[in-house]
């Protein structure tokens, strides 16, 4: 009896130890797992490098076209005469590409005109083109500066109705095919599809890309290569020849658009035709845009219109009674659109009209030209909230205040000038004819390719 209570004393002694070991190794683990645990740090090496910024090209399409000379070919393309080029840069390192114009007849001066980046520093380069024609068939000014190529363009001022002569001019200044694809907006959706050979132009009557549509607008998507799309239009109403144009595609819809410079000059006649006309399209979905114009220098709008705009089919809108002078036109839809705004100038017998773009938001240098044909003038309109002071190199008033939501004009003679502006403004520019023979045109300005931004490599 007494050897069985010292063994269960024993065990009971081994249990109560084993308990206390295992409290003091929770109550260690709490404590370490509490107390801070010695860390190893190893920051990896890192270098900040600004990339150099790429060459600018600008695409300039040469002869202007002419169709139907030919009654027996009816496409048949003709050149109908040279535009004067102009090019300017700010670095001597410019070099200059033909295209080749395979499909019209005496045609040249199509061509890439490139600016090498010197010094790391991102190339301003400026050229343009303006050409006059008084012909039996052709009668008008048209003006366009070159422009870099890009692989999606809206082309929005197209017409194929009865005396209109209308021309899609794609050129591709890279060294690959491009496969561009068609889609017409209008009454039926269309598509079709061509190949741009490299270092080429080429040129489509719209009338065989959107047929039936008598106003379309065009989506142009390029793949495989870069194209610079552009819409040359000639009119002719009751066998007079009614003036020219040369317009270029619009970027991705948006929801806001501004319109700057449009000049509305009043006939005599009272035709709405000579008048602003508005074209807008919502692609995708149906919109309410509310369009409203100011008058130059004018806080207020002047005028205010609700277009209902069903998907896919463009509208059009004529801003009728607008006395003599200079607008903006400001849109705001419901969702993305794609505008522009045919301007109209007439003298007796003869006219010229001209499609102004809607000018995008820009910011920091932009060299741009001012082309010979007629009288120029600068546009601005103070896109931010706060004022800004913007210069114009070359003006002979350099710089020019403008509060927030400002205009301002700045007459310009021909010639190649540089807009800095250290916030958001928008920019274009008119030419309008003061002699009895009319001239009109005008384009926004486009910001040169941006500067890369610095960024951080891991080592």
């Amino acid at each position: 009896m007494k050897q069985r209570t010292l063994r269960l004393a024993a065990t009971g002694a081994r249990v109560a130890t084993g308990a206390a070991v295992a409290v003091a190794c929770v109550i260690g683990v709490i404590a370490a797992v509490a107390a801070p645990w010695p860390s190893l740090h190893n920051e990896p090496a890192t270098t900040i490098v600004t990339p150099v910024p790429g060459d600018t090209t600008l695409v300039c399409n040469g002869s202007f076209r002419a169709l139907g000379r030919e009654s027996g070919q009816a496409d048949l393309m003709v050149s109908a005469g040279l535009p004067d080029l102009v090019v300017d840069a700010q670095q001597d390192a410019v070099d200059t590409d033909p295209l080749r114009m395979p499909e019209i007849v005496g045609g040249e001066g199509a061509q890439a005109v490139t600016a090498r980046v010197q010094d790391r520093d991102v190339p301003l380069v400026a050229a343009g083109e303006s050409i006059r024609l008084q012909e039996d068939d052709l009668r008008g000014f048209a003006a366009a500066p070159c422009r870099p190529a890009g692989m999606r363009h809206w082309l929005v001022g197209g017409d194929i109705s009865t005396g209109a002569s209308d021309i899609i001019l794609l050129s591709n200044p890279g060294s690959v095919p491009a496969t561009v694809d068609f889609t017409v907006y209008g009454v039926q959706r269309a598509t079709s599809t061509t190949i741009v050979p490299p270092l080429t132009q080429i040129g489509l009557p719209l009338a065989s890309v959107a047929s039936g549509q008598q106003r379309p607008v065009v989506e142009v998507v390029s793949t495989g290569a870069p194209v610079r799309a552009t819409l040359q239009s000639a009119l002719t109403r009751t066998l007079e020849p009614a003036g020219i144009d040369l317009q270029d595609g619009l970027g991705a819809p948006q929801s806001q658009l501004t319109i700057v410079g449009v000049r509305a000059v009043p006939d005599a006649t009272g035709d709405d035709a000579t008048g602003v006309v508005l074209r807008i399209l919502a692609p995708d979905a149906e919109a309410q845009a509310t369009v409203r114009v100011y008058a130059e220098g004018a806080v207020a709008a002047s005028d205010e219109y609700t277009v209902d705009l069903s998907a896919g089919i463009p509208n059009e809108i004529a801003l009728t009674n607008l006395p003599g002078g200079a607008y903006d036109i400001h849109i705001e839809a419901t969702e993305p659109v794609v505008a522009a705004a045919r301007q109209t100038q007439r003298s007796g017998r003869h006219q010229d009209f001209s499609w102004m773009l809607p000018a995008p938001r820009l910011q920091g240098d932009v060299m741009f030209e001012v082309l010979r044909g007629a009288p120029g003038v600068l546009f601005l309109r103070n896109a931010e909230a706060e004022s800004v002071t913007v210069t114009v190199e070359g003006a002979d008033d350099p710089t020019i205040e403008l509060a927030a939501g400002g205009t301002a004009t700045v007459p310009l003679n021909a010639g190649s000038y540089t807009l800095k502006a250290p916030s958001a403004v928008h920019a274009a520019v008119s030419l309008l004819s003061e002699s009895d023979e009319p001239a009109i045109a005008g384009w926004p300005l486009w910001s040169p390719p941006a500067t890369q931004q610095p960024i951080i490599v891991h080592h």
